[in-house]
């Protein structure tokens, strides 16, 4: 049951025509988003994309240079201190102090927002315990795992229980077990009635936690929707091709561009190719399956000896690919250092 403090109805976020510049780059360039309360909405792009800028917005640490946006109803720029009331943000790194230990930083942190000295230590040890971190408890910070830190800037992050959080892409650096662990405690928050604003360059986090995303490149929103709503529109599915030799990827890239009349992606594996095939028929009625059955046909005539074949699903990152016609591990550009500039 989600909590009495999200009574009300509206959007939790909503902006149109958002706009940020730094010097001649347009880092947000007219975003409009609608993000509905109680879920996890995801923001995905790779770094650069305007993802950090658009939060900062949003959590009033950059001032837009255009158009609107509104939190829980109340505009970012003139009611800044309504907005701040309900919201928290988690960065992409740590901002608990590493020289002090778990308890520590919590109990200063609640003491800060008004807690007395007892309730601040009641607040600590329940979320060092829901977060697994009783143990370290007494530990400095800086002598925590990544993982473990990421745990304890969230704790700090929903110390007060906020209305909406930011997640400004919680899991970089992560191994998987520890973002296992992050993904949990979002689920948990989400689950008590907090909407969680996500952003990530992480195919895959994005499928696990958001019910809704929105891609976002070069400033702009390219697609939004439910994962189902972006994998159908770049097609009914993905062939998935496995050679059993790679010297022969060439040839058959080749052949699948002719039999499914598609543009055929290069897996890292070098023996690996991808082909997205349309959810419609071609212009003599045939379907994307038999398209497929007789990509498989010429390649078997040609000699290319094909070890694994499947027709599935686009992923996340095919999706991407498509609507980008990038990968997602972009070098890193300005949208990061910029941002940091602007509000050091």
């Amino acid at each position: 049951m989600k909590s009495d403090h999200l009574a009300g109805g509206g959007p939790a976020i909503e902006t149109a025509g958002l706009v940020k510049t730094f010097g001649d780059n347009r880092a947000v360039d007219g975003v409009d988003l609608r993000i509905e309360r109680g879920t996890v909405y995801g923001l995905l792009g790779p770094n650069g994309a305007g993802k950090t800028t658009t939060v900062r917005m949003l959590a009033t640490l950059l001032r837009p240079d255009g158009g609107e946006a509104h939190v829980f109803g109340h505009d970012v720029v003139r009611e800044a201190d309504a907005v701040r009331s309900r919201v928290s943000l988690t960065g992409q790194y740590a901002s608990v102090d590493e020289d002090l230990t778990g308890t520590e930083n919590l109990v200063l942190l609640a003491r800060l927002t008004g807690h007395s000295k007892k309730a601040s230590y009641e607040r600590a040890a329940q979320l060092l315990a829901a977060f697994g971190l009783s143990e370290a408890a007494g530990r400095q910070v800086k002598h925590y795992s990544g993982g473990m830190r990421r745990r304890i800037d969230i704790a700090a992050s929903i110390l007060n229980t906020p209305d909406l959080l930011f997640l400004d892409e919680p899991t970089t650096g992560l191994d998987p077990r520890s973002r296992n662990q992050v993904w949990e405690i979002v689920r948990a928050v989400v689950a008590q009635g907090t909407t969680v604003l996500l952003t990530t360059q992480y195919l895959d986090e994005a499928d696990q936690l958001a019910s809704r995303i929105a891609v976002i490149d070069k400033g702009k929103v390219i697609a939004e929707g439910t994962k189902g709503e972006l994998k159908a529109s770049v097609g009914a599915g993905a062939v998935h091709v496995r050679l059993r030799d790679a010297d022969q990827r060439p040839d058959a890239e080749l052949l699948l561009r002719q039999a499914l009349d598609a543009d055929v992606q290069l897996e890292p594996d070098p023996v690996a190719l991808t082909a997205r095939v349309g959810s419609n028929g071609d212009a003599n009625g045939v379907g994307p399956s038999e398209k497929a059955s007789r990509a498989l046909a010429e390649l078997a005539r040609a000699g290319i000896i094909v070890d694994n074949f499947s027709l599935g699903q686009p992923s996340l990152d095919e999706v991407f690919l498509a609507l980008t016609g990038s990968p997602t591990d972009h070098d890193r550009t300005t949208d990061e250092a910029q941002t940091k500039e602007a509000t050091a």
